[in-house]
């Protein structure tokens, strides 16, 4: 294992030793967040929101594997030292991520236009928030690795090729919450989203007993 990855290890998922107070406050946000538009009937925004987090969950099962398997590293690491966690849950993956990214995932819903046709400089308006969100989404995410924050120790996955991060890391995330976003109907937008957590859920199940997460 890398030095990083060794430096994550020891933390993951021993909230004993990594908790922090502020992790409360953030999760009380996040659930003022769902409750109010929930409350306001914004159903399709949470479950689009909803969506691109289990997305995430998606990316980070697979991050988990390829560290486990390989015996090296993840493709992304969150190490000890630097943008320290209250918990760490998979090896790239901490409880802050997970709570930004349902945040980030209803946060892009509402800004989508009710006219799912409408153009924004000559293409439709959910290409033009896939694109644009896309690459904001890099352009951060490249930052937090020169910050030191995020860790990347594989050649293919570098500030140098960011093109890779942008159709694996993130358009995919922000495609399937507008997807899930204009679904005709809260039962459709459902079932798209048990398929994709559920499948996580098995995801997870069978890689903690193969010890790859």
């Amino acid at each position: 294992m890398s030095a990083f990855t060794e430096s994550a290890l020891t933390i993951l998922r021993d909230p004993q030793s990594t908790m922090h107070w502020y992790a409360v406050p953030l999760f009380l946000i996040l659930m003022y967040i769902v409750s109010k538009e929930l409350h306001e009937k914004h159903y399709m925004v949470v479950l689009g929101g909803v969506a691109l987090w289990g997305m995430d969950i998606f990316n980070e099962i697979w991050n988990s594997m390829i560290c486990f398997i390989s015996g090296y590293a993840p493709v992304w690491g969150t190490p000890v030292g630097v943008g320290d966690t209250s918990l760490l849950i998979m090896i790239g993956y901490n409880i802050e991520i997970s709570m930004m990214f349902l945040i980030m995932g209803i946060s892009v819903c509402l800004m989508l236009p009710e006219d799912r046709k409408k153009k924004i400089l000559g293409m439709n308006n959910r290409i033009f928030f896939c694109i644009v969100l896309t690459t904001a989404a890099v352009c951060i995410e490249c930052f937090l690795n020169y910050c030191g924050i995020l860790t990347w120790e594989w050649s293919f996955w570098q500030r140098s090729c960011p093109w890779i991060l942008w159709l694996i890391g993130y358009l995919p995330f922000f495609a399937t919450a507008f997807y899930v976003h204009d679904r005709p109907t809260v039962k459709s937008a459902l079932k798209v989203d048990g398929i994709i957590l559920g499948f996580d859920a098995i995801l997870i199940i069978v890689c903690a007993f193969l010890d790859w997460i």
